[in-house]
């Protein structure tokens, strides 16, 4: 792995921002449609930002999320308002949205992938979407042979610590590229420790020659 430093979260978020617009232009240019998929938290709304200044046709764009809470969608935690407020506004808000939740939408995205962009965060305990240290089906959810695009998280894990939706390891794994997004010196030393073998959910993406994997590091959120 080589992790890509930035000064700031500005440049991280230029330079991750750039390199999803590339992979959704080549899919609308060589298969007429393309696909994101989108993340929660802090790291990703810069990135939104700038993607809305993105030149695509946007009408022929679907997005939906790596994972979500299950709480109601206008709720401040659920991560489709995240993705309502900061990149579906404008010219964006012609791509069709899929949300996870409450139904997990299994046909629509085993329908969708390859996905084209699959953007992530990374907790400090190493996991990715929801793909959470101390979930009871966390080994179903890592399974690269596991025919689910999604799994239920039981709630009482994470923060906050409520039921989500999360996207398999075998559905991240359908992608053409992936961009993960850390800030701050804590997760610099999780990456670096899961791509030295530790045993943390994000080591299986660091791990496989299958899809292109992009960390972007910058110091501070």
């Amino acid at each position: 792995m080589k992790l890509e430093v930035f000064p700031s979260t500005d440049a991280l978020a230029d330079a991750a921002a750039f390199g999803i617009e590339t992979r959704l232009a080549e899919g609308l240019k060589t298969r007429g449609r393309a696909s994101l998929v989108g993340t929660g938290g802090r790291s990703p709304g810069p990135v939104y930002d700038r993607l809305r200044n993105a030149r695509i046709d946007w009408a022929r764009v679907l997005v939906t999320l790596c994972d979500e809470r299950c709480v109601d969608p206008e709720a401040p935690e659920a991560n489709a308002r995240t993705v309502r407020e900061r990149l579906l506004v404008g010219e964006p808000a012609k791509a069709h949205f899929i949300p996870l939740w409450p139904e997990p939408p299994e046909d629509a995205l085993r329908a969708l992938s390859p996905f084209d962009a699959v953007m992530l965060g990374m907790g400090e305990d190493g996991h990715v979407a929801s793909l959470i240290p101390g979930a009871s089906n966390l080994a179903e959810g890592m399974d690269p042979a596991n025919p689910a695009m999604t799994l239920p998280i039981q709630a009482g894990i994470g923060t906050p610590p409520v039921a989500r939706i999360s996207l398999t390891l075998s559905s991240l794994l359908k992608s053409r590229a992936i961009f993960i997004l850390i800030a701050g010196d804590a997760k610099r030393e999780v990456i670096a420790r899961a791509d030295a073998g530790a045993d943390y959910p994000v080591r299986a993406l660091l791990a496989q020659d299958q899809v292109p994997v992009r960390v972007l590091w910058s110091p501070t959120h």
